[in-house]
């Protein structure tokens, strides 16, 4: 190693290139002298990483990854299990990952020793396709609320229960469903199961899932309530019982008034490169999805660059963007670690 890596200061830029940064891109960052610059002149070390379960699908608890990098995820999650009935602590000693509290520990970052977090991810949604630019920059992340609903009725056969006499939760989840779909808030019930699930069976009970989300977390939570209360009152008339449980919380994030000004011009700057003149300001948007930032913010600033996706269609196969806005988001990072580190 050169004697000049051997004194580089703990001072990190940890950078998440994720979704959209194919070989050609991530090339274009490695192969810049700009990095050995950095580390030599800046003593500043450029960690690129890939979080886990960003999604929280499978546990139904998201940022597992970067919340342990932030050293905010607890012991206790380790026994968050899967449908199935798996643990994330058995997932990972299945992976001969064997974690502890005090392997946890461990994985904290020290605050003192990061700079900052920047992320780029696609929009996931159709605005930047729609004002015809390539790149927008974040300004902050919206809170989420996950409910698991739970109604219990009474069991019975489809042909013989008169319409008057049934305790039907399915019935109950349907009225329930269509309240919160019209609710001020972005509101998504994206999965919804029956016991025992018979074409021919009043259902005896019927579980779904509720996805809140809102850049005002005062409002997000008195939402909640009011729909619990809705929720319940519903079940109420129709004599079946309700359970609500709260799987996970996160407040908004505002990202670090600082990083966004400098993704901005670095975006600017990035785009100027590839096409020689940017007529447009560079759109400057809220982020309606989740993201690891949010984990993140609790242990350093963070900031967001959002590249284009066609249709605004994301966690599906036609999930795409263009290779010429791939690159230019090569470029805006460049741009940025080039000029404002």
């Amino acid at each position: 190693m050169d004697d000049n890596f051997k004194t580089i200061k703990p001072w990190y830029l940890i950078l998440l290139l994720s979704f959209c940064l194919p070989p050609k891109a991530t090339d274009l960052l490695t192969s810049s002298s700009v990095i050995p610059y950095l580390l030599i002149s800046k003593c500043r070390e450029i960690l690129v990483i890939a979080f886990s379960d960003e999604e929280g699908v499978r546990f139904q608890s998201t940022f597992i990854g970067s919340a342990a990098i932030a050293g905010i995820l607890p012991v206790s999650a380790l026994q968050i299990t899967d449908k199935s009935g798996v643990t994330i602590q058995d997932a990972l000693k299945k992976n001969s990952i064997e974690v502890t509290e005090e392997h946890l520990q461990q994985l904290r970052y020290d605050p003192k020793s990061v700079w900052g977090y920047v992320k780029i991810h696609i929009e996931q949604g159709p605005v930047l396709e729609w004002v015809g630019f390539p790149l927008g920059v974040v300004k902050g992340i919206a809170g989420q609320t996950r409910l698991k609903v739970t109604m219990r009725g009474s069991q019975g056969h489809a042909g013989t229960v008169p319409m008057s006499m049934r305790h039907d939760p399915m019935a109950a989840a349907a009225e329930a469903i269509v309240l919160i779909t019209f609710n001020l808030l972005v509101c998504t019930v994206g999965e919804i199961s029956t016991w025992p699930s018979a074409s021919n069976v009043i259902p005896g009970q019927v579980t779904f899932t509720v996805d809140l989300r809102a850049i005002d977390d005062m409002g997000r939570e008195a939402v909640v309530c009011e729909l619990s209360n809705r929720l319940y009152q519903i079940c109420d008339r129709r004599s079946v019982s309700c359970t609500i449980d709260r799987k996970h919380d996160a407040n908004a994030v505002i990202c670090d008034s600082e990083l966004t000004s400098k993704l901005k011009s670095a975006a600017y700057l990035g785009l100027k490169r590839m096409t020689g003149s940017v007529q447009d300001e560079v759109p400057v948007l809220m982020s309606g999805a989740g993201h690891d930032a949010m984990a993140l913010s609790h242990l350093t600033k963070v900031g967001m660059l959002f590249v284009r996706c066609r249709g605004g269609i994301s966690h599906f196969p036609e999930e795409h963007v263009l290779d010429d806005d791939v690159w230019a988001s090569g470029l805006a990072i460049l741009a940025f670690i080039e000029t404002q580190l």
